[in-house]
């Protein structure tokens, strides 16, 4: 079984409660989701997924406001194994050098489970559909919400993300040795996402450093499991090729994929939007694996012009 959190953490969400005072814990199946709402209730809801290993503070403030201004409710969350939801330590840990080689291993749970977290975080919050729009992983666990959920669903915006096709969204040659450097390089946990974030930042725009680090030590106040990262990982590796699944859908689509993205290269965006009928792509120029706050008024209008129709149709 799942706990909430390791030994001597408790599942508070306290550093992130005295920010956002609407934050709060969500049964959803068996975990628990620390989630927070930006707007007013009872407006279209919007729920933000985030990314591998991130936690809900990687949807900036300012951004989530700019939708809630829009006339929408926001909810962003942490996923399952980050943050102040609960954590996955107790369980058989996969070995992840025998997932890459297909080989046996433990598999906690795949991003199925976690699009199921997302669905039981929308009956806990007592909203029958939303609109959803993921990040990275969170754009996989949007497309699989999507997929199992289609009827929970307005409209699907899958940022940075792909379709789990073989050869598809890949990182490029070297990433992973150049991440694990990093790692050793950098054995602060608030040290290394900046200089990782300064590595792979956008050419087209300035590495903004006091914010990355202000969402780093926020993160690190808040903690993360150890083994949450690579669990997650695996999620991500043993859940499956979705691009029929995808192309049975029926729904409005957007995706959005920056044209420097050495993390989930071009070709995964481009190859969702191929997959999902109708879906719209739009293409950030020099824009890599994160949004730069001067891309968040081009991601606001499409995202709020894609929510506006279908609520409209």
């Amino acid at each position: 079984m799942a706990r909430a959190a390791a030994p001597g953490v408790p599942l508070d969400p306290v550093s992130v409660a005295d920010h956002h005072p609407a934050v709060d814990l969500v049964r959803a199946g068996d975990v628990e989701l620390c989630a927070d709402r930006i707007g007013t209730a009872g407006d279209p809801m919007i729920v933000l997924l985030a990314g591998h290993g991130a936690q809900l503070q990687w949807w900036d403030d300012a951004l989530c406001r700019m939708l809630a201004d829009e006339g929408f409710e926001v909810v962003r969350f942490d996923n399952r194994d980050v943050g102040a939801s609960t954590w996955f330590e107790d369980v058989p840990q996969p070995d992840v050098g025998a997932v890459l080689r297909g080989e046996p291993s433990p598999i906690p749970y795949t991003l199925w489970d976690m699009a199921d977290d997302t669905a039981a975080l929308l009956d806990g919050l007592g909203v029958e559909r939303a609109h959803l729009v993921g990040m990275s992983m969170g754009g996989m666990i949007a497309q699989c919400v999507a997929i199992a959920h289609r009827d929970r669903v307005r409209s699907l915006c899958s940022v940075m993300s792909t379709t789990g096709a073989p050869g598809v969204g890949a990182m490029a040659p070297g990433t992973v040795e150049e991440l694990a450097a990093l790692a050793r390089a950098y054995p602060d946990p608030v040290e290394c996402e900046v200089a990782t974030a300064r590595r792979f930042a956008s050419p087209a725009y300035p590495f903004d450093e006091a914010r990355v680090r202000a969402r780093a030590v926020r993160s690190a106040e808040r903690a993360n499991p150890p083994g949450g990262v690579a669990r997650q990982l695996v999620a991500m590796l043993v859940s499956g090729d979705r691009t029929a699944a995808l192309g049975a859908l029926d729904l409005p689509a957007l995706v959005v994929h920056g044209d420097a993205d050495a993390m989930v290269p071009p070709d995964g965006g481009r190859a969702t939007a191929e997959a999902v009928p109708g879906a719209e792509l739009v293409v950030l120029p020099g824009v890599a694996h994160e949004l730069p706050p001067a891309t968040w008024p081009t991601l606001v209008t499409a995202i709020v012009a894609l929510a506006r129709r279908t609520d409209a149709g």
